[in-house]
């Protein structure tokens, strides 16, 4: 499984090189909070994601516990600590590629949050050649 990254809430664009044979995985939109504003922020996501311009169905995931393992100055906690929490949001996994370049666009919000993410990829194939 290969991740790829969502933002904080802003608009980025990315060039990621993925090895060949590896599905993909990625946040739409999500939020790691108490239960009830988890909920609340559900209520009101919406997401789109197009993969070389075609559109790509993202799943909604149920609350799920976390403890997120935090080192100072990270973005998420800010501090060297643990934080038990818990996330949803809706999230993509894609099978593995073809080798060559993808264009790939995520587009999320709820309520006052947006962001925009577009990633050029460059895929591998599976003896690690990329094209």
């Amino acid at each position: 499984m290969w991740f790829l990254a969502g933002s904080f809430g802003t608009k980025v664009s990315r060039t990621c090189t993925v090895p060949g044979g590896l599905p993909i995985a990625f946040p739409v939109v999500n939020r790691l909070a108490p239960a009830r504003d988890c909920a609340a922020f559900l209520r009101t996501a919406e997401g789109s994601v197009f993969l070389d311009g075609e559109p790509v169905a993202a799943d909604t995931c149920p609350a799920e516990a976390l403890a997120v393992e935090g080192s100072a100055g990270n973005a998420v906690t800010g501090e060297d600590a643990t934080m038990l929490t818990e996330g949803r949001g809706m999230r993509v996994q894609l099978p593995p590629l073809k080798p060559g370049r993808h264009a790939l666009k995520i587009r999320g919000r709820s309520a006052d949050f947006s962001l925009a993410v577009d990633y050029t990829l460059r895929v591998g194939d599976t003896a690690g050649r990329h094209t």
